[in-house]
């Protein structure tokens, strides 16, 4: 499980150490918020609707720092850029204190993966803070992602305002007629009818010429709140009121360097390979999907988040292996993963989702991977 690799000292320094050390603003936050809510809990939050996954995250939502998402397997999402899925999610992600994950395993080419990350129907980077990605087609994946995300934060910060006017001159003299024409050329203006730009005059025959109208159309790109889904959405009578400090508009992103599955491809070469890639993006890349620290050069400072974690039963927390579950998934406890592994986040799915209570085991487990935390680091 935990390859025979030298201890980084940085499995010493606590989060807030970490946190001033590193450059990318997005780990920074986080590692800021982990020690704030004492917690390294990801949900893995694999139900199949939008509205179990509101309702559970509103639950479960104190006790963890990042939630985990695959928005393509959920029934009702809605993608509507304001009021939709993705946006009641940062909401409830402002309202407790989280990040959004959401799990896509880009693995493409480079114009195929700026177009799943930014385009299409989801707009994934519009409300997922981190995404993740396999570096099975080589390093373009990772480097035309970063791209996306840089042009991405450049417009973030601002809106287009579109305004319109239209201007109808007006005779000095009009008669009931004059008037009635004049009201009509609006109402034809106002439904999409293109009117002839001249004089209003009388013809030499006495007919009257074509209203003049003049339309103009400006935009203009004016500040907004960062990130965009910063602005309230009414949950019913109830308002979801930031308490938690806006995360920077930065996005970030996790390699998937290692898998604990039986039987996976990922070999050691594929491992290092994803390790150079992280060091050569560090303003996109904040660390890794591994079950193990992968931090050995002296400046590496990953974080590093692994699934396949479960508790015992109450009361034998201690051990530090549990029974996989058939299908290639093979477990272990906070206690090897935070303390002998060296990582930082353990991501937990289906048993805090199928627990009779959901609150209370998302809380033992966000015990269970903090006390881990605190004996690695001697706190």
């Amino acid at each position: 499980m935990c390859a025979d690799r030298p201890k980084h000292p940085i499995l010493k320094a606590s989060f807030v150490e970490r946190a001033n050390s590193t450059s990318h603003p997005l780990s920074n936050y986080l590692l800021r918020l982990m020690e704030l809510k004492q917690s390294n809990l990801c949900l893995s939050a694999d139900v199949t609707s939008a509205r179990e996954l509101l309702h559970l995250v509103d639950k479960v939502g104190p006790s963890i720092v990042i939630l985990k998402t695959h928005y393509d397997t959920l029934a009702g999402w809605d993608y509507d850029p304001q009021t939709g899925t993705g946006a009641k999610l940062g909401s409830l992600a402002r309202k407790h204190g989280f990040l959004i994950f959401e799990d896509r395993k880009f693995g493409d080419i480079g114009h195929t993966v700026q177009m799943q990350y930014t385009a299409g129907s989801a707009r994934i980077v519009d409300w997922a803070h981190i995404v993740n990605a396999n570096m099975i087609p080589g390093k373009a994946t990772v480097q035309a992602l970063a791209e996306a995300a840089t042009k991405w934060r450049s417009r973030v910060n601002y809106e287009v305002k579109t305004s319109i006017s239209v201007g109808i001159p007006v005779s000095n003299v009009f008669d009931e007629e004059d008037e009635t024409e004049s009201n009509e050329a609006s109402e034809h203006l106002i439904m999409g009818d293109m009117l002839t730009l001249g004089p209003y005059s009388r013809d030499n025959d006495g007919r009257k010429g074509s209203i003049v109208s003049v339309t103009t159309v400006t935009q203009s790109f004016e500040p907004v709140d960062s990130p965009r889904f910063g602005s309230q959405i009414d949950e019913g009578d109830e308002l979801l009121h930031t308490k938690f400090e806006e995360p920077p508009s930065e996005r970030g992103l996790l390699i998937l360097a290692q898998m604990a599955g039986t039987g996976n491809f990922m070999s050691e070469e594929y491992t290092q390979a994803c390790i150079e890639t992280a060091r050569e993006h560090k303003s996109f890349v904040m660390g890794f999907v591994s079950h193990e620290s992968l931090n050995s050069a002296p400046a590496d400072s990953f974080i590093h988040m692994t699934p396949g974690c479960q508790l015992p039963p109450e009361g034998e927390e201690e051990n530090e292996t549990v029974e996989g579950d058939g299908l290639g998934q093979n477990y272990n406890t906070p206690t090897k993963l935070v303390g002998l592994c060296g990582t930082d986040i353990i991501m937990v799915g289906r048993d805090i989702i199928k627990a009779g209570d959901p609150q209370a085991e998302a809380a033992r487990y966000r015990d269970g991977a903090w006390t881990a935390y605190q004996r690695r680091s001697n706190q």
